[in-house]
């Protein structure tokens, strides 16, 4: 018997392969937080029979498995196929929000399957996979869900929510029940709070940078450092907190001062000598950086925005906003 997990990370891929407890692990590396989301045709192609725009080394991999659990060499295959030959086909999710949006894209993608999703299982873990020795992973007796419609209803909700034009209908999920995919409800919570904030026009994550910077975490990569220790299951990833970074300090009226190199991007990592102005800067908060974390000012007041949120397209005269103290979405 064959037995296929889909989990929703590199690191928690790498991981389950060496614990040795399935044959075939398979990661989804999707960001559906911190930019637009990915088209349509790229989610299909992604599922679809392998070509020449895949990426050739996934590509190498998954024929090479292909031949040492089916006996076949083929031309053209893809995780569908790979799904429909596997006896078992289990879902290792992590808890975070973006893992939880991958978990609702691909239960909606693969709902009108019946072949595989009579084979589908929901291992929700609770804490990071990636985060845990291969050892320790071994040793995991979570429980195995077979999912069933309400799983496919709750995740095509969830997924159409996020991808709508506004997150009006994200914020509405609140008021359902989501109890049978565990995870999902605290991160479409944490989503919401990534919205500007109605006082700021800044999100939790940028509010927390702020936070940490006062406090202290006066060098970018120890503030980015810092901020991910302290949010384990935080929305963003280690580019996409640079991102913010960038944006705090680098635009017409910054709330932060300091930041020497930029963007945060590959190419700034592998340049020696930006790379050590960037983490040799020493940052500190503007007039508008105390402001804003006293609430007495707006950085929205003051800079272009233009990023997204979902389907959810935020500029300055579209800005749509969270309430936190309240738990209220605020309509442009």
């Amino acid at each position: 018997m064959t037995r296929l997990i889909l989990t929703t990370s590199d690191s928690g891929a790498g991981g389950l392969r060496q614990a040795g407890i399935a044959d075939i692990v398979v990661p989804f590396g999707f960001r559906f937080v911190g930019g637009p989301l990915p088209s349509d045709v790229q989610l299909a192609t992604s599922l679809a029979p392998r070509s020449a725009q895949h990426d050739q080394t996934f590509d190498r991999w998954l024929r090479k498995t292909y031949r040492k659990h089916f006996g076949e060499s083929v031309d053209e295959i893809g995780l569908i196929d790979l799904c429909e030959r596997c006896e078992t086909v289990e879902l290792w999710i992590d808890p975070d929000p973006n893992a939880q949006l991958t978990l609702s894209w691909l239960l909606d993608s693969l709902r009108h399957r019946e072949k595989i999703v009579s084979k589908l299982t929901l291992v929700q873990a609770d804490v990071v996979i990636g985060n845990h020795r291969p050892e320790e992973l071994a040793e995991w007796r979570l429980p195995a869900i077979a999912i069933l419609n309400d799983h496919l209803d709750t995740a095509s909700a969830a997924w159409q929510a996020y991808r709508a034009p506004t997150p009006r209908d994200s914020f509405n999920l609140l008021s359902k029940d989501l109890s049978i995919l565990p995870r999902l409800r605290q991160a479409v919570g944490e989503l919401l709070e990534e919205l500007p904030m109605r006082a700021t026009g800044l999100g939790a994550t940028e509010m927390q940078m702020l936070e940490l910077i006062l406090t202290g975490h006066l060098h970018p990569f120890r503030l980015i450092a810092g901020y991910m220790k302290r949010n384990e299951l935080r929305a963003f990833d280690y580019w996409e907190i640079g991102s913010l970074l960038d944006g705090l300090a680098h635009c017409p009226v910054p709330a932060v001062s300091g930041l020497d190199e930029g963007p945060f991007t590959l190419e700034m990592h592998d340049d020696r000598e930006r790379h050590e102005r960037y983490s040799g800067s020493t940052l500190s908060l503007t007039a508008l950086g105390k402001s804003i974390l006293e609430q007495t000012d707006d950085f929205s007041r003051h800079n272009p925005i233009h990023r997204w949120w979902g389907g959810t397209e935020l500029t300055n005269d579209r800005l749509w906003r969270w309430d936190r103290a309240n738990h209220a979405l605020i309509a442009p």
